[in-house]
């Protein structure tokens, strides 16, 4: 329904795509025809070994009267996009977001999380069967344009004597769910990860969908031990030819921590990659931790969980040159803030698992936001969009206004015979030298003056970095009144090798 306000081995396996067949052909398959949508950019297509962000340390030598700064999310004025207004919706406890844009069905997608705590609600599911004396259904949306949502009635699981509603899966607790373009396997399209709402041994498991609604019986993984009891999310590696999990440890504390695979089935041991530090853990912990790949890295947001009588959770900035070295970009500052108290987003905020999607010239990113604080099973979080600029999480500016800041990079290699800058510039200018080439100094260089997200940098004459292709130089980059977020064109020397 459209609403402006709101929006186990396997043996189990085979045989699973005749179930999926048939069951399209019982209850109808979703019509790509009805997701409609403008071209957008997302997972893979975000990834490029030439294009260096601000916020990593490895493509920043020195700096001089430059400090890294967040980049700052707009909220859609839509939020939130919609409300827990079918009666299994009893609580949308932490929402758990994944998004995912089909680009063969032109269509945004969303699975999230319904928790039934009310007795009285906890007895409508068919047959009743809880874990931990509540139920659990992910649920599922779809969008044409990534505003408004609709909540398909598909028929697969019963409340209160019918199946028209939109969950896709029951008796999951913290479900990861990601849209797998990579996989020969059609009935692998999508994968979906969860724990099942106990903290024992083995409590993970797996499923695979053709299509994100119908899925296959759960498959117990090998490898991952106790893990979950938060979002777990994933995605596939295209560099590494590995999925990357991301989940929690629990030891004394939450932590996050990291596990790989190569088929989705047999994994890696869970390996701590990220926890809070020793002055902020009995405050703050990490709580869970989307990540993705963007650029020359890899990019997630962590919510930090305010311990105590606040029990309020902050969306954090992390990056990786890796996945697995994980360092908070600006620790207690929250990227994407919660609203005032008593606001929509102002107890909770748990940003979306998989990758930000650019549409419109901007990148959306999903979270859920929760007016209540982190306290028992009875609570909302609800949809929301926040906006961002292309590139724009951190980026580096003068410290003090009406001097430049500068900024060296580590010798590099120069991979293309143009290089791009991704910048706002607010009434000064970006200029860049290419160190000790003549003709590529910051005189040489013709200034750029305005806002830009692939600006290409050019010198006198006509001057590129054609000439000197393959040639392994530093760049200085000079800011006057402006932001620089990323830059494009040069490889890490490491790299190049």
């Amino acid at each position: 329904m459209k609403d402006k306000h709101q929006l186990d081995d396997c043996v189990a396996l085979i045989g699973w795509t005749f179930r999926f067949a048939l069951a399209v052909l019982v209850t109808g398959a979703v019509s790509p025809a009805s997701c409609q949508q403008n071209d957008v950019i997302t997972g893979s297509q975000l990834r490029n070994r030439l294009k260096h962000l601000l916020l990593d340390s490895r493509v920043v030598a020195e700096t001089s009267n430059a400090r890294l700064v967040l980049g700052s999310v707009t909220k859609d004025a839509h939020n939130p996009l919609f409300r827990a207004d079918k009666p299994w919706e009893n609580a949308l406890n932490n929402l758990y977001p994944n998004v995912a844009y089909d680009e063969n069905e032109r269509c945004f997608k969303l699975w999230y999380k319904c928790v039934l705590a009310d007795s009285n609600v906890i007895e409508k599911m068919m047959p009743p069967r809880t874990i931990n004396n509540v139920g659990w259904f992910l649920c599922y949306a779809t969008s044409k344009d990534g505003i408004v949502w609709e909540k398909p009635e598909l028929g697969l699981h019963g409340f209160d004597g019918t199946t028209k509603n939109n969950a896709v899966a029951r008796d999951v607790a913290n479900v990861g769910v990601c849209r797998d373009p990579h996989d020969p396997d059609p009935a692998r399209r999508y994968k979906m990860i969860y724990d099942i709402g106990v903290r024992l041994p083995d409590n993970m498991r797996v499923r695979f969908s053709a299509d994100g609604i119908h899925w296959s019986e759960p498959v117990k993984p090998d490898g991952l031990g106790t893990a979950g009891d938060t979002h777990s999310n994933m995605f596939w590696d295209d560099w590494l030819g590995r999925h990357v999990l991301i989940t929690r440890l629990y030891i004394g504390e939450r932590l996050v921590s990291r596990a790989e695979s190569a088929d989705f089935l047999k994994w890696s041991k869970p390996a701590l990659v990220l926890r809070s530090t020793p002055a902020e853990s009995k405050a703050r912990q990490t709580y869970c931790m989307p990540a993705f790949p963007y650029a020359n890295g890899y990019l997630g947001f962590v919510m930090m969980y305010n311990l105590g009588s606040d029990k309020t959770v902050d969306c954090e900035l992390v990056w990786s040159p890796d996945s697995v070295m994980w360092q908070r970009v600006s620790p207690g500052t929250p990227f994407i803030p919660r609203g005032a108290k008593e606001s929509y987003d102002g107890g909770c905020i748990y940003a979306q698992a998989g990758p930000p999607i650019i549409k419109d010239g901007r990148l959306w990113i999903y979270y859920g936001g929760s007016r209540e604080v982190h306290r028992g099973w009875k609570r909302h979080c609800l949809p929301c969009l926040a906006r961002l600029r292309v590139d724009g999480f951190a980026g580096y500016e003068p410290q003090e206004p009406g001097r430049p800041a500068t900024i060296l990079t580590p010798l590099m290699r120069c991979a293309s015979d143009e290089l791009r800058v991704s910048a706002d510039v607010r009434g000064g200018s970006v200029r860049v030298e290419v160190v000790g080439e003549s003709g590529h100094t910051l005189a040489d260089c013709e200034p750029i003056t305005a806002n830009v997200t692939n600006g290409v940098v050019r010198w006198k004459n006509g001057k590129s970095l054609a000439a000197l292709r393959g040639k392994t130089v530093r760049l200085k980059f000079e800011l006057n009144s402006a932001t620089l977020y990323a830059f494009t064109g040069m490889e890490l020397a490491a790299a190049s090798k």
